[in-house]
This record gives C-alpha cells, structure tokens and sequence, in this order.
C-alpha cells in the first residue's frame, strides 16, 4: 500500500513551508538511499529527521558529530566478559533505522568514514565479525556549509554515497509565522501520529523496486550521466553509482505518482537534484551552479518517445 500522502501530511504537522524538501526526502527514503541535508543551524533539519522518524514508526539513533566522538561510538565496540570469557559485542547508534548524523562535517575523516560501510552495505565490522542493520535503514545526515566553525569539507567518496542533498534555507514570513504558532501550546513532534512501521516501509520500498522501467529510458537516463562525463564545463562526472541512484530515485517518483512504470517525466524530474552534488566543476564554471550546467544537459538530450 501507498502511504506517502498520509507520511507527507503527518510530517507536515512538524515541517512548515518546506513541501518541496519532504518530497524528495521521502522519494529517497522509497529508493533506499540516503539524505544529506546542507544548511546553516536552526532551520530545522533534525526536527524533519525526527519527524519522519515518528510517521513512519522506525527507530532512530542520533549522534552529534564533535571532533572527539569516536569510529567506536558509532559502529559498536568488544567488551571482555570476565565470567564467560569471551567478548560481547555492544552496538553503536547505527544499528536502527534511521541515523541521524547531525553535523557530520564536524567530525575527524576517522570518524566519518565509520558510516561507509553502513550506508553501502548495510553492516558493520567490529573486530573481524560483521552485523547487519535492521531493515529498512537510512542515513539522514546534516552538514554546516563550508567555512562555519569546525567544519570541514565531507570526502567526494562519501558526498557519492548521499542519494540526494538538500538545502532548506529559511523558511518564507507566512511559514515561520506557521511554525511559532504551532510551539504556543507544545511541540508539534508529539503531535505525529504513526502511520506506517519498519515491515510498511520495507514492502513500499519492494514496490518501488518492481516499477517498470522501460530499455528505452534506461538508455535515456544513461545518455543524461554520460553527459556529464563528456561536458568541458564539468572536470568529473557522474559515477556508475550515481546511474543507479538516479535508476532508483525516477522508480521511486513514478511509485509517488500513483503509477507502476517510468516516463521520462520522472527521470528529468529527479535528474538534477541526484547528480549535483557529485560533480567536480571546472574553475570557470565556478561562478554559475551545477544545477545550471545539468538543466542545459536535460534541453540538450532528446527525450525519447514512448
């Protein structure tokens, strides 16, 4: 069954003026991929983590990345048990559903790169041994830009590794009047009534997977990757990973949309918010955006008919 209006309405209760951003926070989360939200503090990017986190009845870990936490602290660690001598592995904050890395830019590379292996794999390796998360499981992550305090860039690596990244900047007079209102008589997360749980989301996820999609538009999306590798304005294009996260993120518009195949619609819809943040532009390319360069390379390639 399709719950995402029924997500998208509960969220709302939370998330005022920002439609747009749960939308594509949502269409990730059926994909299977993960979020990195990208703005400056205070403009509600761990209330719409936890608010999705409530609608969708999933449990959630958060750690507030800081210089000195830990690879431990995230994946889990060994502990000797005198009375059995062995070691008993404790989990860390990844192993749930959803994981909430609030400030991830904050923290060492060590520490950072503690979640590859969880976002691509869905284990971690403790001491030689693998555990696997629960299922459905998704990183929900929050950066500062570039140049706050104690910031520092995320590694291409693990930016390839974020299915989509959003930036929810302030929110218009009308939605921040909104917002208040609904803190005068308490906070509006307790308000968010469960509408789905971890099996309801999993078996939306399977069905995102079996929506149709055509050769032809396979061939299509791949001409629009492809591009990217071949624009002299752009140094590095899209990797094969990015091919099928943008595979994953057109099924899962079309699932949104009520509909059980893709059209090229849904490809051109989520083309540029699943490729920007991958590219490496060139130096005179600086001063436009990657948004710009990719909504030139969609008028370029024809849309096949179908």
């Amino acid at each position: 069954m399709n719950y995402a209006p029924q997500i998208l309405k509960e969220v709302r209760k939370a998330v005022s003026g920002k439609d747009q951003a749960l939308l594509w926070i949502l269409t990730a989360i059926l994909a299977r991929g993960h979020v990195l939200l990208e703005d400056m503090p205070g403009v509600g990017k761990t209330t719409v983590a936890l608010a999705f986190s409530r609608a969708l009845g999933l449990s959630w870990g958060r750690v507030q990345f800081t210089p000195d936490v830990l690879p431990s602290d995230i994946t889990g660690y060994s502990v000797y048990r005198k009375e059995t001598g062995t070691m008993v592995y404790q989990p860390g904050a990844v192993l749930c559903n959803l994981f909430l890395a609030d400030e991830l830019n904050r923290a060492t590379s060590r520490t950072q790169s503690a979640l590859l292996e969880a976002m691509e794999e869905g284990q971690v390796t403790v001491d030689g041994v693998s555990y696997r998360l629960p299922e459905p499981f998704f990183v929900m992550a929050t950066q500062n830009p570039t140049g706050a305090a104690g910031t520092q860039l995320l590694p291409d690596s693990q930016l390839d590794r974020f299915t989509i990244r959003l930036t929810l900047g302030y929110p218009d007079p009308d939605a921040e009047l909104n917002m208040v209102k609904n803190r005068l008589d308490g906070n509006p997360l307790d308000r968010i009534e469960k509408v789905a749980d971890a099996s309801a989301l999993c078996a939306m996820q399977t069905e995102v997977t079996s929506v149709y999609i055509k050769e032809e538009l396979l061939r299509y999306l791949i001409r629009l990757v492809t591009a990217t590798r071949e624009h002299p304005m752009i140094l590095r294009g899209a990797s094969p990973r990015a091919t099928l996260s943008l595979t994953a993120m057109a099924k899962a518009a079309a699932y949104i949309r009520g509909r059980d195949y893709v059209v090229p619609q849904d490809i051109v819809t989520v083309y540029a918010r699943t490729i920007e943040h991958r590219l490496l532009l060139a130096p005179e390319a600086q001063s436009g955006s990657a948004d710009e360069l990719l909504r030139g390379i969609v008028r370029s390639v024809p849309e096949p008919r179908i």
